[in-house]
C-alpha cells in the first residue's frame, strides 16, 4: 500500500500515514513559470494498492488539476488500483440545475477523477448523498458523526442538549446525531435570496433553556450559522454551538464567527486551516484523520467499511 499526498492538505495526510504507521511516497508536485502542474512520483509503485489524498479546496481548480495529473502519473506508473481520497469534493454543492442553462459540476468533477484512472473514491460527508450516484466507480461516503458524537459526549450533558438542523435539507444528517446522543431535534426555517445570504425565518422546535448543536456538512461565509444563533438565542437557549465538517471559511466568514454569539464552532481537519482560523478563539478543529486511515486500512484489506458506522 502506498499513500501519495498532493498540496491541499499535507498535514492531514501525514496524519492518516502516521495512523496507518507508513510513511507518505516521495512525489514531487510544482508548477513551471506558466503554472502549468507537473508531478513526479519519485517511488516505484508498480502493482501497488495507491491511495491519493487530495481535498479539492480552495484553490478549487488547482487542487482538482493536481489530483486529476496524480492520478494519470500513477495510472502509467502501472499501479494495481487507485483510491482518490477526498476529505473535502470541491463542487458538491452544484448537484444538480438550479435554473435553466446551467451545469450540473459535481458530475463533471466525478466524471474526470474516473476518466483520470481513478478505480475507487473515499470522501466524508458529501453535501447531497445522490453525487454517489454520480460516479461509475465504488464510492465510499464516511461520515463525520462519530467524530463529533464523541466530542459532545466528552463535553455536554447530553440530557439538555437540542440538536439543531440549520435548514431543512440538513435535517437526515441532524437527526443522526441526535439519534446517537439521544437528544431531541429542532429545525431552522431560513429563506436564502441569493447564494451566500440567508435570513432565519422561525425556529421549529422548543430550544428554551437547553444548549443547542448547530449541525452541518459546510460552513462558507457563516451567515446562515451566526443568523440561527441569534435566532436560537432570541428563543431561550443557553447557548449555540456548530459542529461542521467542512471549514470552507472564505472571505470575511472567519472574523464574522469570531464576532457572532455562537459559544464555539467546531470543524474537522478535512480542509487545511489558515492561520486565521488557527487564531480564532472561538473556532476549535477535531481531526478526521484516524476514521479516514481506518477506511483506508480496511479498503486495502479488501474489509467492510460501512461497519464503521455500525
Amino acid at each position: 500500500m502506498k499513500i501519495v499526498a498532493g498540496n491541499s492538505n499535507r498535514q492531514l495526510a501525514q496524519a492518516i500515514a502516521g495512523y496507518l504507521d507508513s510513511e507518505l511516497t516521495q512525489c514531487a508536485v510544482r508548477r513551471f513559470a506558466d503554472q502549468e502542474i507537473f508531478v513526479e512520483i519519485q517511488e516505484n509503485v508498480r502493482g501497488e494498492d495507491v491511495f491519493v489524498v487530495q481535498s479539492t479546496s480552495f484553490p478549487a481548480n488547482d487542487n482538482l488539476m493536481e489530483l486529476l495529473i496524480i492520478i494519470d502519473a500513477l495510472r502509467r506508473a502501472s499501479a494495481r488500483r487507485i483510491t482518490a481520497v477526498l476529505p473535502y469534493f470541491g463542487y458538491a454543492r452544484q448537484d444538480r440545475k438550479s435554473a435553466a442553462r446551467t451545469p450540473i459540476s459535481a458530475k463533471l468533477v466525478a466524471n474526470l477523477i474516473t476518466e483520470a484512472g481513478a478505480d475507487r473514491v473515499l470522501t466524508v460527508d458529501l453535501h447531497a448523498g445522490q453525487i454517489q450516484g454520480f460516479f461509475d466507480i465504488p464510492t465510499d461516503n464516511l461520515y463525520a458523526a462519530p467524530v463529533f458524537t464523541r466530542d459532545i459526549k466528552e463535553r455536554y450533558e447530553t440530557n439538555n442538549v437540542m440538536v439543531v438542523s440549520p435548514d431543512v435539507g440538513g435535517v437526515v444528517r441532524a437527526r443522526a446525531i441526535a439519534k446517537r446522543i439521544d437528544a431531541p431535534l429542532a429545525i431552522v426555517d431560513k429563506r436564502r435570496e441569493r447564494p451566500g445570504e440567508s435570513e432565519v425565518m422561525n425556529i421549529i422546535g422548543s430550544v428554551d433553556k437547553r444548549h443547542c448543536l448547530l449541525v452541518d456538512d459546510i460552513v462558507d461565509s457563516g451567515g446562515t450559522l451566526c443568523n440561527a444563533a441569534d435566532a436560537l438565542l432570541s428563543m431561550g437557549a443557553i447557548s449555540v454551538t456548530a459542529y461542521i465538517t467542512h471549514g470552507v471559511l472564505s472571505g470575511g466568514a472567519v472574523a464574522r464567527i469570531t464576532a457572532s454569539k455562537l459559544r464555539e464552532l467546531v470543524i474537522t481537519d478535512s480542509i487545511e486551516t489558515t492561520s486565521a482560523i488557527r487564531a480564532a478563539h472561538n473556532i476549535r478543529v477535531v481531526s478526521i484523520a484516524p476514521l479516514l486511515g481506518e477506511a483506508v486500512s480496511r479498503t486495502a484489506l479488501e474489509k467492510s467499511v460501512s461497519s464503521l458506522f455500525d
